[in-house]
This record gives C-alpha cells, structure tokens and sequence, in this order.
C-alpha cells in the first residue's frame, strides 16, 4: 500500500518533500501531479525504479522514458542543445512541453532511445516538480499515469490500457495505482487530462510532433 503525501500546491511542505526525496533516493516509485497530467516517476539514478516504472507502464527497453529537469541549464547536462533549440526553449521552459533532444552520458540508457541515443526533457511549471527536483538534485522519470491492469503481486498483467480521462478523480485514480507505486503525492488539485506538447530538436529543422498543452505558443517559434 502506497504512503500519500498531501502536500500544497504552491508552498510545498519543506518536511513532506524531504521525506518524499528519501523514499526516491532508496528506489521508490511514486506516482505525483505535474503541470499537465499526473506522472508515475522515479529518481532517474536509481536503476530498480526505473525499471519497475517500465513494468507497470508495460513498456518495453527500446520504448524512451521522459524526465523532468529543474531548469535549461540543468538539461544542457543530460542533453545536446542546439543555439537554435535554445533559442526557441527559452522561451517556453518552465512549462509544458517536453523536448526530444540527443543525449549526453549522464542519460541512462534504460531512458533514452537506444537506436537513436535521444531523450525527452521537460522542465514542469509546478511547485511541487520543483521542489522535488531542488531537494532530490537530481532529474525525475516522468511518465504519463495511464493505468493498467495488475495481480497486484508485483506483475503487471498484459491488459488494456485506459487513459487518465477514463477516470473523473483523483481518488479513482490513487485507487487503481496505490498497490502498484510506494508513494502518492497529493497536491488536493483537479485532475488535468491535457498531455504535453512535444518539440523534435533532433534534426536541423525543429518540429512540433504532437500538439498538447500550450502548442500554440510554441508554434510561434517554431
């Protein structure tokens, strides 16, 4: 049974996220509140966590993993950032965007897209993502809570996987997730159902591949 977490949206408990920071340092799984959907992460050092985080979202190793970095100089540390893709992340970091950029060796390769050797970056507009990134001084997996089915024995049953809006709480929500992760973060918010916006910076030419939260501003320097 997960331990939940029920921290402020804005002012985050300096004790609770330092408690939070611990369980991740030891291998926790947690499931937590983004600027945009509800994220099931991990600290991206701890390799166990991460690959529980692949089982429970059925995710094969050739399949890359998001994460969540603190700032643009913090990316510039796991990722190749083109003057141009610079110019255009700046504009839009913190927000909700994740960007597909080629990775450096501090990227694991349990994350990153083995063929290609890239990685998603997203830098959150979230206070809670924020704290947890300064305390934890390191990145966060970040992948979409779709929920899947379980034995709840710790393997997770090849079964359809239904989509957050499938659920209308987030008390629907931590019920379907809360034998599966170690940690629930609360931040007592409505549940979000927009995903991110995702910007290619990999090729010379930089394109929006999926158009979620605020594409429209990205489209402006795009």
């Amino acid at each position: 049974m997960a331990t939940i977490y029920i921290v402020h949206p804005e002012t985050p408990q300096k004790r609770l996220i330092e408690e939070i920071r611990d369980a991740l340092r030891d291998g926790a799984v947690m499931l937590y509140p983004t600027d945009t959907v509800y994220a099931i992460g991990c600290d991206l050092n701890v390799k166990s966590a991460v690959e529980r985080v692949r089982r429970i979202k059925q995710l094969s190793n050739d399949k890359p993993l998001t994460f969540l970095c603190s700032s643009l100089s913090n990316v510039a540390s796991y990722a190749t950032v083109r003057d141009s893709a610079y110019r255009i992340m700046r504009h839009l970091i913190p927000g909700p965007y994740t960007f597909l950029l080629p990775a450096t060796k501090l990227v694991p390769r349990l994350v990153m897209a083995p063929k290609r050797k890239t990685t998603g970056i997203r830098v959150p507009n979230h206070p809670v993502c924020q704290e947890l990134l300064n305390s934890l001084g390191n990145p966060i997996i970040s992948t979409s809570a779709h929920l899947v089915g379980s034995d709840f024995s710790g393997t997770v049953e090849m079964a359809p996987v239904p989509k957050t809006s499938d659920y209308t709480s987030t008390a629907e929500l931590f019920d379907s997730l809360e034998k599966l992760v170690d940690v629930i973060v609360d931040d007592s918010c409505e549940l979000t159902y927009q995903v991110s916006t995702i910007l290619d910076f990999t090729d010379n030419e930089p394109a929006i591949v999926r158009q979620g939260l605020g594409w429209e501003a990205a489209a402006v320097w795009i």
